[in-house]
C-alpha cells in the first residue's frame, strides 16, 4: 500500500507583497498579538521588517531578530521567553531557514511549558502537545523548511542537531515574494536552491518515491535549474527569483507526502551541526557523490533526473556536479576545510540522522559512508 500524504498547511500565496499578506492573513486568523521573528540581516540592513511592523501595526507585539544558523537552543529559548512575555497568538517569520524552523521550536515550546535548554529534550518523544499558536512565513532563501512540519535544532552542548516533529509545526500560510529575496546574499540563495534541488533529486530517487512527489520535484527541479542559472547571470532578474521560490516549494512535494530523503541529507547534518558548513553548501558537496554512490541502485529513477536537467547523455550525478560548479558553489570536502582525519567521526555521525538509513542503496555500517566522503573529498 501507498499512503500519500497531505498537508495542514492552508496556503501559499505569491504575487500580492508580503507585508500586506501578512496583515490580511493575521486578521484572516484573528490574531492580536503578532510575534516577529526575523533575519537579523533584514533588520540591520534593509527595511523589510519595517514594512511588516507598519502594515501590522498594534496587532505587531514584539521582533526578535537573534536566531543564529543552524538554531541552536540558546536561541530558542531566549525567542520563546519574548513569545511568551508578550502572549503572543501567531507568529510570522521573515527571512532564511533558521527563523523558520526556529519559530516552529518555539511554538512547540510555548505549547509544552519549554523554558530551559534542558527542557528540549522532552520534545524529542512522541508525547508533546500540539502548538497552539499558528505561524506564517515568508522565506527569503530556499530550503524551504517551511513546508515541513519538522524543525533541526542544534543542541550546543553536544554539537548535534536534533529533529523536533509534530503536524502541527507546519506553518499556515507561506508567502513567497521575490521583493523581499532579492536582498539575500546571491552565495547564500544560490547554495540554498542547490538544497531544493537536493530535495527534489533524493525524493525523485528514493525507493519509497511516489506520483504526487514526483510531479512536484520534477517540475520543481525544471524551475530552480533554470532560475538559478539565469539569476547567476543577472542577480537582478526578480521574476528568475520568483521561479526559484516557487521551485522550492514544489522541491518539497515528496517529503510532505511522505518520502523520505536519503544520505545526502543525512551527512549534510552532520556536516552543519557538527562542522558549521552552511546548509546549503552542505548540499553542493554532498549531493553529487551521493548520487554516484547510489546509481548501480536507482539507475532508472537518476535517468529521470538528467532528463530534468536537460541531458540524458551524461550520469545525473556528473550534470549536477556541473550545475552546482557553474553556480560558483563549492565543490570538494578538502577544500572547504573538512580533512580526512574527521570523515571517521562524521561516518559514524551520520548513521544515526534520521536519513542516511533510508538511502536507496542501504548504508550497512560506517565504511559505506567512508566511500561516499570519498567521492566528495
Amino acid at each position: 500500500m501507498t499512503r500519500i500524504a497531505l498537508t495542514p498547511m492552508e496556503a501559499v500565496i505569491h504575487g500580492t507583497p508580503a507585508a500586506q499578506a501578512v496583515a490580511t492573513e493575521a486578521e484572516r486568523l484573528g490574531a492580536r498579538r503578532v510575534f516577529v521573528i526575523a533575519s537579523g540581516t533584514l533588520c540591520r540592513e534593509t527595511d523589510e521588517v519595517e514594512k511588516l511592523k507598519a502594515s501590522l501595526g498594534a496587532r505587531c507585539a514584539g521582533v526578535f531578530d537573534r536566531m543564529d544558523a543552524h538554531v541552536p537552543r540558546g536561541d530558542v529559548i531566549a525567542a520563546t521567553a519574548a513569545a511568551r512575555e508578550v502572549s503572543a497568538d501567531l507568529i510570522a517569520t521573515i527571512g532564511g531557514g533558521s527563523p523558520t524552523d526556529g519559530a516552529k521550536a518555539v511554538a512547540l515550546c510555548l505549547a509544552n511549558d519549554v523554558s530551559t535548554v534542558q527542557d528540549i529534550d522532552r520534545l524529542l518523544g512522541g508525547d508533546v502537545a500540539a502548538p497552539a499558536v499558528p505561524q506564517i512565513s515568508i522565506p527569503t532563501t530556499l530550503s524551504a523548511g517551511e513546508f515541513s512540519a519538522i524543525a533541526g535544532v542544534t543542541n550546543e552542548a553536544t554539537g548535534t542537531k536534533d529533529m523536533l516533529r509534530h503536524p502541527g509545526l507546519m506553518p499556515r500560510v507561506v508567502i513567497l515574494d521575490a521583493e523581499v529575496a532579492r536582498h539575500t546574499p546571491d552565495w547564500l540563495f544560490l547554495s540554498t536552491g542547490v538544497r531544493a534541488i537536493d530535495h527534489c533529486v533524493e525524493g525523485i530517487c528514493s525507493q519509497e518515491a511516489n506520483p504526487f512527489g514526483d510531479a512536484q520535484a520534477l517540475h520543481g527541479l525544471r524551475l530552480l535549474t533554470d532560475g538559478l542559472t539565469r539569476i547567476k547571470a543577472d542577480a537582478a532578474d526578480l521574476q528568475a527569483r520568483q521561479d526559484c521560490l516557487l521551485g522550492a516549494w514544489l522541491s518539497m512535494g515528496p517529503l510532505t507526502s511522505g518520502v523520505p530523503m536519503g544520505a545526502s541529507h543525512g551527512i549534510g547534518y552532520v556536516l552543519g551541526a557538527r562542522y558549521g558548513i552552511p546548509h546549503g553548501h552542505t548540499s553542493c558537496l554532498m549531493l553529487p557523490a551521493v548520487m554516484a554512490w547510489n546509481a548501480s541502485a536507482n539507475a532508472d529513477r537518476q535517468m529521470l533526473v538528467a532528463e530534468a536537467l536537460g541531458d540524458i547523455s551524461e550520469p545525473a550525478s556528473n550534470l549536477l556536479h556541473k550545475l552546482i560548479a557553474s553556480l560558483g558553489q563549492p565543490r570538494g570536502l578538502l577544500t572547504s576545510g573538512i580533512s580526512r582525519d574527521a570523515f571517521p567521526d562524521i561516518a559514524e555521525a551520520a548513521l544515526h540522522t534520521p536519513w542516511v538509513p533510508k538511502n536507496p542503496r542501504p548504508i550497512k555500517g560506517a565504511d559505506d559512508v567512508m566511500q561516499i566522503l570519498e567521492l566528495a573529498a
